[in-house]
């Protein structure tokens, strides 16, 4: 165990983990012309095509976890560099959907096969990708996902 983990406590671990996979993956994508960021909102809309699913761009956030504001932001700059198509929908005006681009769904596809490396590594210690131990490790995040997490008000001192 590292020294930066004696003693922490599992939410600043989880803080450190996901900055440890954000800092990797934004060098890892820099080459591509994506940030993290960015990276996510692709390769998540990439395997939404392919489940045959165009979605809007609040169905984008909800999926990713993201704000809806910051997804706004980041298609535009997608679109702006050609890897996104920004349409209304026709069904609701209000919706933008979002689609990739053929120059969209290469940069994705490379991506994703840089990423799907750095997933390798990290994962390596647990037995790879199909190991148990990131079976449960999976199993055991998505418990936690599943939480609603609701401020509290400040204890009065």
């Amino acid at each position: 165990m590292s020294s930066v983990s004696e003693g922490a406590t599992p939410g600043f671990l989880v803080w450190r983990l996901s900055m440890k996979w954000r800092v990797a993956v934004d060098r890892a994508v820099a080459p591509l012309g994506l940030t993290h960021a960015q990276y996510s909102l692709v390769a998540s809309l990439y395997g939404l095509h392919r489940d045959g699913r165009r979605p809007s761009q609040r169905q984008l956030a909800d999926h990713t976890g993201l704000e809806a504001l910051y997804v706004s932001k980041l298609a535009r700059a997608l679109e702006t560099a050609g890897l996104v198509d920004r349409t209304r929908d026709p069904v609701d005006p209000r919706a933008i959907q979002l689609s990739l681009t053929e120059k969209g769904r290469e940069v994705t596809r490379r991506a994703i096969r840089v990423v799907q490396g750095l997933l390798d590594q990290l994962l390596e210690p647990l037995g790879g990708l199909d190991g148990e131990r990131t079976k449960a490790l999976s199993k055991e995040l998505v418990t936690l996902l599943d939480v609603p997490l609701d401020p509290q008000p400040a204890p009065h001192d």
